[in-house]
């Protein structure tokens, strides 16, 4: 074979994956970086723009695949043996690290993408060997192929092997789109190295709730707590604080922690029996030949009891592979002192148990082990409140596998939005508060007389806009939640939000819920249909005829049927949409402009017409004029853009974030704005967009893309008529 000669120069060029080049970032850090809004593009996906997930699972052979799960749990493979010859504890670690990085403050996290396949969650320390767990599912997603996405696969593996280990499932949907590429939208903390003290996230240490937002987890790395005790000094009653805090922060109460907590230890084992430090490289890092596993221990053998993942070693009850109550018996049953497992991590093991107590090895049945527990699983017996749960569970067994098995399943659908959005045989009937249920709402009625009663009612436009974009913005395509339907604008807590002008919404909504008694259409739908008459009555002021699309059919929620706490999170803190900020922050406000976007499901285009649009109709919080570049307020105009990119204008700074817009010239001040609106001319991505919209033939193109725009926003939670 020959060989060019390159005089030794590599022939390939190097640059973007080179590891010494820069980007743009690297360059210039302080840039506002707008891949945020870029993630997940269709490039990405190799099932193409016509492939429906959806309504391909609808065809699945759901008990097929399910009989198979069951067959593959005692299936044990000599490339990756099984603990005591089931994988049960393997796969549900699986799927309760892929749903367990759920966080309610921004909802991101969660099982709903498959994003465990991907860095850097694929990597994490917390997730050693799941690599493994997701090999052993390959053989089943390469059988039933598109049916199956590895989101809902390895969610559905774990609630198998509760099933085949004894634990009825509460219930199972189907419907989870995969994902193509890393979520580097996704912050998960500002530390520089895996594991580093849980300090960093802390104002203080000592006190849990001081939990940096959006964080759930304590440490980088981690999916929960340290199992070892904070900073891995073991101390049960702080870790329990710290338990306490990590799984509110994912929508559990005390009684569900404390149930999950219980029946995640009661089946499987900790792996710690090696020494840490001989694992290979994590997948990311992994060589080549490792195909991407990562993790390869030396000591292995073909042996499970070898294997080494957290470092503690043992299990925590008799029978690790019968979900019974087992862990209860033997936590309560037994004093516990502190020890070092053979890779030198802290746990708790029991003094004084009878041998034909402990479990057998995990490869060998004629040796048996002390069981062990974390600090986490001492905490259950230390804090009085959550022994106070534990001895309620102990006192009625049925009681505690009820609360198990549904805080399970809130813990493996937390994130999928509504029950509208629920698929397969398996889905409960009844429903569940943290559902957000919706009931459904009348088309029996006339769209048209409805509008002739809001356009008669003697609202503003800025009235009309700004309360449908209010009661539309809380969603949140990271878990389904918020949005128009329900109406939960009214309740409390969304009523009193100071984002939300409590007294100027109080006014509108009271002529809206009189237009809804008269109608028979819901308050939902008057409010939306109420944001389109605003936009179309500013369009044909501009000189265009419109109709903005609409749907019938939104429900109107009722205080019982909200769960006021969980809705806490969802409160704005800023809306450059509105041009309103609740304080300063750390955060620049046009960060968050694109933190909102993105979790709104906007591209970077539909943001910005949206942002010119809504400034020229007046709705800017408490009826500021910043941003507000015209005097033809209340015509949807492109003035906003075309007066952001005369260059017959001068933009300085006045004080407190504002900027005064002054005639080059004469140096008179013509208007003022903030620094959103200002980034729309100045980030060179942005300025391209609002350049496009600020040309003399595209002042059409302006009103139609902010009417699709509009659209998409107002209809983004109707999954009651989605596929």
């Amino acid at each position: 074979m020959s060989q060019n000669n390159t005089g030794g120069k590599c022939p390939v060029m190097h640059g973007a994956n080179s590891t010494g080049s820069r980007n743009v970032m690297n360059w210039w850090p302080e840039a506002l970086n707008l891949d945020i809004l870029h993630q997940h593009d269709r490039k990405t996906n190799p099932l193409g723009e016509d492939f429906d997930y959806r309504e391909e699972v609808k065809a699945l052979d759901f008990d097929a695949i399910k009989k198979d799960l069951h067959a593959l749990m005692n299936d044990s493979q000599d490339w990756w043996p099984a603990d005591w010859g089931h994988y049960g504890g393997l796969m549900i670690r699986m799927a309760w690290h892929s749903t367990g990085t759920y966080r309610i403050a921004d909802g991101r996290g969660g099982g709903g993408t498959g994003n465990q396949r991907f860095a850097p969650i694929s990597s994490w320390p917390d997730n050693v060997s799941l690599d493994k767990a997701r090999r052993l599912l390959w053989p089943i997603k390469k059988k039933y192929g598109n049916k199956i996405s590895w989101a809902d696969l390895i969610i559905l593996a774990g609630t198998v092997a509760y099933e085949s280990m004894g634990l009825p499932s509460y219930g199972f949907s189907f419907g989870r789109e995969d994902i193509w590429h890393p979520e580097k939208d996704i912050y998960w903390g500002a530390e520089k190295e895996w594991l580093a003290p849980s300090d960093e996230r802390y104002e203080d240490v000592d006190k849990p709730d001081t939990l940096e937002n959006p964080l759930a987890a304590v440490q980088m790395g981690l999916i929960y707590v340290n199992p070892e005790g904070v900073n891995g000094k073991p101390d049960p009653l702080k870790t329990g604080e710290q338990v306490r805090v990590t799984f509110a922060r994912m929508a559990m109460n005390d009684e569900e922690t404390a149930a999950l907590t219980a029946g995640g230890h009661t089946v499987g084992k900790c792996h710690g029996n090696g020494d840490a430090d001989a694992l290979g490289a994590e997948p990311e890092a992994a060589d080549v030949e490792e195909q991407g596993m990562g993790w390869s221990n030396p000591n292995m053998k073909g042996k499970a009891s070898n294997a080494v993942t957290s470092g503690i070693e043992g299990a925590w009850t008799t029978h690790p592979t019968k979900f019974d109550m087992g862990y209860f018996d033997l936590l309560f049953g037994y004093e516990w002192e502190l020890k070092k497992s053979p890779a030198g991590a802290w746990q708790w093991e029991p003094i004084d148990m009878p041998n034909e107590v402990k479990p057998v090895d995990a490869s060998d049945p004629s040796i048996r082990h002390n069981p062990i527990m974390t600090d986490a699983d001492m905490a259950m017996k230390k804090d009085p409140k959550y022994r106070a749960i534990c001895e309620k569970f102990m006192a009625d067994p049925e009681y505690f596998r009820d609360c198990f098995a549904r805080a399970w399943f809130k813990l493996t659908h937390r994130d999928m939005g509504p029950k509208a959005r629920y698929i397969g045989p398996e889905v409960p009937a009844g429903d569940l508060i943290w559902q957000d249920p919706i009931p459904a709402g009348s088309t029996d009625y006339c769209e048209e007389v409805v509008k002739e009663k809001i356009a008669e009612s003697g609202l503003s436009i800025g009235d009309m806009v700004s309360t449908a974009w209010d009661s539309a913005r809380t969603y949140r395509g990271s878990d389904m939640r918020g949005g128009a339907n329900g109406a939960r604008i009214r309740l409390a807590p969304q009523k009193d939000w100071e984002g939300n002008e409590p007294a100027r919404l109080a006014r509108v909504l009271k002529v809206y819920e009189q237009i809804s008694a008269d109608s028979g259409a819901s308050v939902a739908d008057v409010i939306v249909l109420a944001g389109s008459v605003g936009i179309e009555q500013a369009a044909k002021a501009a000189g265009y005829n419109v109709r903005v699309p609409f749907l019938k059919g939104r429900g109107d929620a009722t205080d019982e049927m909200t769960d006021a706490e969980s809705f806490e999170p969802l409160e704005p803190v800023a809306d450059a949409f509105r041009n309103w900020l609740k304080k300063d922050y750390a955060v620049k406000p046009e960060e968050l402009l694109l933190d909102r976007a993105q979790l709104m499901g906007l591209t970077a285009p539909e943001m910005t017409v949206l942002v010119g649009g809504m400034r020229m109709l007046g709705t800017n919080h408490s009826g500021t004029k910043h941003g507000i570049f015209t005097d033809r307020e209340g015509h949807l105009t492109n003035d906003f853009f075309v007066n952001l990119t005369d260059m017959g204008n001068a933009w300085k700074p006045a004080g407190n974030g504002l900027y005064e817009i002054r005639d080059r010239n004469s140096d008179q001040v013509k208007w003022s704005a903030s620094r959103v609106d200002l980034v729309f001319g100045s980030n060179s991505i942005l300025r391209s967009y609002a350049e496009v919209y600020a040309q003399d033939d595209n002042q059409e193109k302006f009103v139609k893309d902010f009417v699709a725009a509009w659209t998409k926003v107002m209809n983004a939670d109707r999954f009651d008529v989605q596929k």
